[in-house]
């Protein structure tokens, strides 16, 4: 309402200033009701054009006047009289094309910017940079963090639009544990924006011919050429289907738990009985499950226990040991 309101007021005072300031005939009425028809038809014309692509023509137009302007300047250092009048006499002719040339080329390459950063970024790697596209889980978990600021993680992390947009979506979440979590993954990776010795990017590509969040992150990383940084087992598996190579932070965590030998004494807390008789259960600082004999009568001490046996399970590594004699 408020745009024809306005229009009509425009189509209605240019006429009126014309006629009071150019001339009290016809000729100035039309004059301005010219002038007023032009606006209202470029108000128009504009209400459909993105800003981002009007401030990306006005930019194009400046630069290919620019242009011409640079070139009147190298044609008259030339020296050369007859050539420069010659190039002057189209000056108007010669501003107008180059300006609506810089204009037109902006306006229909600047869709092209989106595919920008995968240029780059494959331009990184082929120079030896790796590229690896974060998942959900891998924020959320956390550990990633710690991997980064141990300088063990190298490379530029790459973080989906699609992905900061389902951590706000868990963030937004009415359920109290998945708030949690969404709550969580936007802490850890605004630290990771905030730390400068990782190369974080939040990246504005979608893979709009996938559905679920993790076929687009597998399908953006086979584009980029690059893996995949995760602490889910499922996309794991994805990964490797579509050959994609997946960086597992669990598989990482597993393989630098310490390595115990039968024979070892380790001190443990007992926390609790076991299924046993006599046994007392207790947990290593990166959560090994320690099954302690004739440990039930330790329970809520710290004490020596010696390493019996390692039993290497689906659910992880159990360590059967035997309480030292005091």
């Amino acid at each position: 309402m408020m745009i024809w309101i306005f229009r009509i007021g425009v189509l209605a005072a240019f006429p009126l200033l014309a006629y009071s300031q150019i001339g009290h005939d016809k000729t100035a009425v039309l004059m301005g009701l010219g002038f007023a028809v032009f606006l209202v038809a470029v108000e128009a014309a504009l209400e459909s054009v993105n800003l981002l692509t009007l401030i990306s023509g006005v930019l194009g137009a400046s630069g290919g006047i620019f242009a011409s302007k640079l070139l009147d300047y190298t044609l008259l250092q030339m020296g050369n009289e007859t050539w420069y009048a010659a190039w002057d006499h189209y000056s108007l002719l010669r501003h107008v094309a180059l300006g609506a040339l810089g204009m037109i080329v902006a306006i229909r390459k600047f869709p092209e910017l989106d595919t920008l950063d995968k240029d780059i970024l494959a331009l990184g790697k082929r120079r030896g940079t790796e590229i690896k596209v974060v998942d959900t889980s891998a924020i959320i978990d956390g550990r990633i963090m710690d991997i980064c600021e141990t300088h063990f993680l190298s490379g530029n992390l790459v973080v989906p639009r699609f992905v900061l947009q389902e951590l706000q979506h868990l963030a937004d979440s009415q359920d109290t544990l998945k708030r949690a979590r969404g709550r969580r993954g936007l802490d850890i990776l605004s630290r990771l924006q905030e730390n400068q010795d990782v190369p974080i990017k939040i990246m504005d590509r979608d893979v709009p011919d996938q559905a679920e969040v993790d076929a687009k992150i597998v399908r953006l990383a086979r584009e980029l050429g690059g893996k995949v940084l995760t602490t889910d087992f499922n996309l794991n598996k994805i990964a490797a289907l579509e050959g994609v190579q997946c960086l597992n932070v669990n598989d990482l965590a597993n393989s630098l738990k310490p390595v115990v030998l039968p024979g070892e004494t380790m001190s443990v807390f007992v926390m609790k009985e076991g299924k046993e008789r006599e046994q007392g259960v207790g947990y290593l600082d990166d959560g090994t499950m320690v099954v302690v004999e004739e440990g039930k009568r330790h329970i809520g001490r710290r004490i020596e226990v010696s390493v019996a046996s390692i039993l290497q399970t689906s659910a992880g590594r159990m360590i059967f040991s035997k309480a030292k004699s005091a």
